[in-house]
């Protein structure tokens, strides 16, 4: 597999920015902070230049975060490699699926909203909405389709397997 080059630099400045934003922090101040200039920080943040990873790790620890190694989700058909997990505000934020809105704080509409997007829902509504973790505690009260469900269970056993 080649590795989207263009990809990583769009991708690297956007999180470079979005650290600095969150951070509430100014170019300048991230740039002292992490032992860089600012022109060379502004550099990355626009794409015109890719920090090693060792600076890029620098720059996000100056800015209150750090790199995480996270596994790849790929679908087979409608079902991923691995259950994602989401930041809790997505995993526990508000859904619009099939004409109905859920509240997924709300554990039985949790239940009915994972069990659509499970259905019905496409591969992008499952990154975006079912958290991994809450899947698998849900999995038993899931009212599925037959060929959803052991479409499914293969993957919600390795998870409970810890594999």
């Amino acid at each position: 597999m080649k590795p989207d080059v263009k990809f990583w630099t769009e991708h690297g400045a956007m999180l470079l920015k979005h650290a600095r934003h969150t951070a509430r922090l100014h170019q300048q101040q991230l740039a002292e902070g992490s032992g860089t200039s600012r022109t060379t920080l502004s550099a990355y943040e626009h794409g015109r230049k890719s920090p090693t990873l060792e600076t890029a790790g620098r720059i996000l620890d100056a800015a209150g975060f750090r790199l995480a190694l996270e596994p790849k989700v790929e679908f087979a058909g409608s079902v991923p490699s691995c259950l994602p997990r989401l930041p809790v505000s997505a995993a526990l934020g508000i859904v619009a699926h099939g004409g109905r809105v859920y509240d997924l704080a709300d554990r039985e509409q949790r239940r009915e909203a994972y069990a659509a997007l499970l259905s019905e829902g496409r591969p992008q509504d499952v990154l975006d909405h079912v958290d991994g973790v809450l899947l698998v505690e849900l999995w038993e009260d899931l009212d599925l389709p037959a060929p959803v469900r052991t479409a499914w269970a293969p993957l919600i056993e390795r998870a409970k397997r810890g594999d």
